[in-house]
C-alpha cells in the first residue's frame, strides 16, 4: 500500500521483507530504519488441560491435533504463517501435517480459530497469545527453527515535522518498551 501511494509517515513492519521493499523503492529516510521489536513463535491451545510441550524432531504434533487442524496465518503471505512452517519444516514436522493446516488471512484469525475451538492447536506470535485469554501457551518455538522474528520501523520519505520524528523516538522510550513487553513482545537491543 505504501509502494501504491498510500499516505503514511511511519512504517513499522512485521515483515523485514517489507520494510527491504519500501526501502529498495527509496521510500525510507535514510538513517531511519532500526530493528524495533522482535517476537517469539509459540503453540496455543484452547484445552487448558493441554499438557506443554517440547517442540523438537520429536514432538508428535499430528497426535496432539487428534482430528483437528492446526490453525496458521496463510503460510505463503502471512509473516506469522510464514515462520510457522519455516520452524515446522526446519524441526522435520511440517510434512506431518501440511495436509491439516487451517490456514488463515491473517495470526489473530488463526488465534480466534483455536479461542473459539474450531481448531486444537494453533501457531502464533507471543504477543498474540498474550491478548487472547481463551489460550494458553503449551510450548515455545526454538528459535533457531526460523528466522529471527524482528519488526523494523523507519520514517518514510513523506514523513518531515518534528512530530514524526518525536513518534519514532517516542516508540524506543521507557514507557513504550515497558508496554511492548507486557504485550509480549521481545526488545531489540
Amino acid at each position: 500500500q505504501i509502494i501504491e501511494g498510500a499516505p503514511a509517515d511511519i512504517f513499522l513492519s512485521a515483515a523485514p521483507e517489507w520494510m527491504d521493499e519500501v526501502e529498495r523503492q527509496g521510500l525510507v529516510q535514510p538513517g531511519t530504519r532500526r530493528d524495533l521489536l522482535g517476537n517469539r513463535l509459540v503453540l496455543v491451545s484452547a484445552d487448558p488441560d493441554a499438557p506443554e510441550v517440547v517442540i523438537d524432531g520429536e514432538l508428535d504434533l499430528s497426535g496432539l491435533l487428534g482430528n483437528g487442524r492446526l490453525a496458521m496465518g496463510l503460510v505463503d503471505a502471512v509473516p506469522a504463517g510464514q515462520y510457522g512452517k519455516a520452524a515446522l519444516t526446519g524441526l522435520g514436522l511440517w510434512e506431518g501435517v501440511a495436509d491439516r493446516v487451517a490456514q488463515a488471512d491473517n495470526v489473530r484469525a488463526a488465534l480466534a480459530l483455536v479461542a473459539l475451538g474450531e481448531a486444537p492447536l494453533g501457531i502464533v506470535y507471543a504477543s498474540d497469545a498474550a491478548a487472547e485469554p481463551a489460550v494458553r501457551v503449551i510450548g515455545p518455538f526454538p528459535a533457531d527453527s526460523h528466522p529471527p522474528i524482528t519488526y523494523p520501523v523507519a520514517l518514510l520519505t513523506g514523513a518531515g515535522d518534528a512530530a514524526d520524528r518525536d513518534f519514532l523516538a517516542a516508540l524506543s522510550s521507557p514507557g513504550a518498551q515497558a508496554a511492548f513487553r507486557d504485550e509480549g513482545f521481545s526488545l531489540v537491543p
